[in-house]
Order: C-alpha cells, then structure tokens, then sequence
C-alpha cells in the first residue's frame, strides 16, 4: 500500500484521498453461462488491482499503471467515448463513463493503480480494475451503490464502452466474494451465496495452471458463442437458455438444425447443472466429488464450446493422470488458465508432472499457484 501511496504523491504532487483492492478470481464450475441467465461458481483471489485514488472537481481524469509502460492517460470526463480504445485505461475510463452515463455527478478523479492480476491468464484482470475504480469512486463521491450495483455498472463499463459482451460473473465476483467461501450466483435474479470452501480441512487443493498463453476475448471468438446461444434461444422460444430444464435438453436439442448452435446449448445446459451438482457435493461436505465433475465441464468446453486450446487440454490429462481428482479449463478459453483439485500431500507431484509435460512439449513453463479463497473488493485506508 505503502508503493501505491508514494507513487501517487510523486506522480501527481499531492497525497490520495484513500486506498482501495480488488481481487481476480478463478471460476470454480459454470462457463459461459452467466449471459444465459445461468449459474456460476467463481471464488476471489488473493492477487488483487490496487488504486490509490483522489477526487478531482475540474473533470479532468488522470490514469496511471504501474504495469504497464508510458506516462499519465489525460481524459476529459466530458469526452469520454464508447469503443474509442485506450488500451488498459479503457477500463477504469469506462466505469467513469457508466457512472455519469447513470446520473452519478462524478467530476474527475487522479487514480494510480497497480494489480498483481495476471493478464490474459482468465482471471479477471480487467474486472479488478473496474471494480476498484467503481468502489473508490464510490466511496469518494458517496454514491451509495451496493456491491452487487458496483458490479453491474462494472459489467456495463466492459460491454458498453470497452466492447466485451462478458456477463456479470466476473464483476460480481470481485465486488462480491468472501474469503472462505465459493460464491454460487444466480446470474437471472442475481441472488447469490457464500459457500464455504474449506479445501484444507478436507486435505485437498485447488492449483491455478496459468499456461501463458494470452488470450483476448475483444477478438470475436466469445462474443461467437454469445450469438450461437442467443440463437439456440430463439430457435426453442426462451428468453435465455436457462430456461430449458436439463431433463429436457436432448429434446431440445432435436429442435435445432445448426450443428454449432446445438453444441453450444448443450453446453451451457449442461453446465449449469454441473454447478448444481458441485453445490450438492459442497453442502454434503463431500469435496472430493467435485473433482470428476469439473473433468467432465472440460470435456464439454473442449468438444461443444470448442473453447480449449492444447496447452490447456495438456493441463487436464496430465493432471489427471497424476493422480488429481478432477481438472478443467476456467475462464473464456483459447488459452489463459486450468484449475486441479488436488490431494494436498499430491500438490508437488502433480505440478511436476505439468512442468514437465509442458517442457516435453516445447511449450513456455507455465505458472502454477494454490487458488485460496479470498476476500471481495475493499477499502485498505
């Protein structure tokens, strides 16, 4: 906190008015559901963005990284345009947008920020930064909005003016999430619970596998899926795909004449009963069967969404043929990372084994890292 702080007074001559975090997560079960009014079970990180923030009353918005190479971004509040770019400023740029775009008197702001996030990895970089930004801002300026407010108007920042079409499941995760716990939403109502998730206790582990492999959702792929969903939707007469019971999904899916549409509703059916399933196992106290549930959501993203990518899949099978219980890409795919519930006395021998498995394959290592179950977006001073 102390870095942020001194950053800020150098960079812009005066001390921030506090100090606010936001983590990444990881999903446990439930991809590409959320804009299906669908199910999802994300935990929060412990990497967090960091922003040292201070209110500005001339509408001036000044935004620094300490992540990323060059000087201060100068926007003017007033100026601010949807799809115009701007690279990482875009996000925070973005909340500042959605809050005078909902009537907030927001007048500028100096924010410094600096995440320990990965990037590109599938764990919601770009949601901490918005979330981060919105709770400062927030706090600041008195707005009065709820954790589940700041993370919508977060998730309209990312569709509306960045132009990612994500669901709310990232946002709500970082804003939301309670260290100790998974958070099962409920992305039609947005009501959500904690769940505790005490692996230790059981004797296991859940490692994050960032294979290093940069993906960019922006780039079309997702938002290819989201329409291929939206369309199975009309094609079957529902408002969203979550309104087609599992039990009736091969029905269903003997209604839909497009083979890559087909495949995607199966998918997201599929998965939001997987959740369901990972939340009976978790309420039973009986982790240990999440594992082949998550193996099989893999399956699924792989064949039907056709969302994996080798180095993921390489994940997956070595994984699993190390002894881990269970294994699955997370996140919106095409690279980024891979979760393994784990034997904690097997964590080592399981890293090894993808280490391993990615040097015979000529691959760049990957970074492997316990997913602990942390606290949701606060203020630190």
């Amino acid at each position: 906190m102390a870095d942020v702080t001194d950053a800020f007074q150098e960079l812009y001559g005066r001390a921030p008015e506090g100090v606010w975090e936001a983590p990444g997560r990881v999903n446990l079960i439930g991809e590409y559901t959320d804009f299906n009014d669908g199910f999802v079970m994300p935990l929060a990180l412990p990497h967090t963005a960091v922003a040292a923030v201070a209110r500005r009353t001339d509408g001036v918005l000044r935004l620094h990284s300490a992540d990323v190479d060059g000087g201060v971004v100068r926007l003017d509040a007033d100026a601010l345009e949807p799809l115009s770019g701007g690279g990482w400023a875009a996000y925070p740029a973005g909340v500042v947008w959605a809050l005078r775009e909902a009537g907030h008197e927001v007048t500028g702001a100096d924010i410094h920020l600096s995440s320990s996030v990965p990037t590109g990895a599938g764990l919601s970089s770009s949601a901490a930064l918005e979330v981060v930004t919105a709770l400062a801002l927030n706090d600041l300026y008195e707005l009065g909005l709820t954790r589940p407010g700041l993370a919508r108007l977060a998730q309209r920042a990312e569709n509306a003016f960045v132009g990612v079409p994500c669901g709310i499941m990232d946002q709500t995760a970082s804003a939301c999430c309670a260290e100790g716990h998974v958070l099962h939403l409920d992305t039609r109502d947005l009501s959500l619970r904690q769940v505790p998730f005490d692996l230790a206790a059981h004797g296991l582990a859940l490692l994050v596998v960032d294979t290093r492999v940069k993906h960019a959702l922006g780039d079309g792929a997702y938002a290819e899926r989201r329409a291929a969903c939206e369309a199975g939707a009309r094609a079957l007469g529902v408002r969203t795909l979550r309104e087609v019971p599992y039990a009736r999904l091969q029905a269903a899916l003997a209604r839909l004449d497009s083979e890559t549409v087909r495949r995607c509703v199966r998918h997201v059916v599929s998965d939001n009963e997987r959740v369901e399933r990972v939340a009976a196992h978790l309420a039973a106290g009986d982790p240990r069967a999440v594992g082949p549930v998550l193996t099989e959501g893999h399956a699924s993203l792989r064949d039907d969404l056709r969302v994996s990518c080798a180095e993921l899949d390489l994940v997956v099978a070595t994984s699993v043929a190390a002894g881990a219980l269970g294994a699955r890409m997370t996140g919106g795919g095409f690279g980024g990372s891979a979760i393994v519930l784990v034997e904690a006395d097997l964590t080592d021998t399981v890293t090894k084994s993808i280490e391993e498995a990615f040097a015979t394959a000529g691959y760049t290592a990957p970074r492997i890292f316990p997913a602990l179950p942390s606290a949701g977006a606060r203020r630190l001073r």
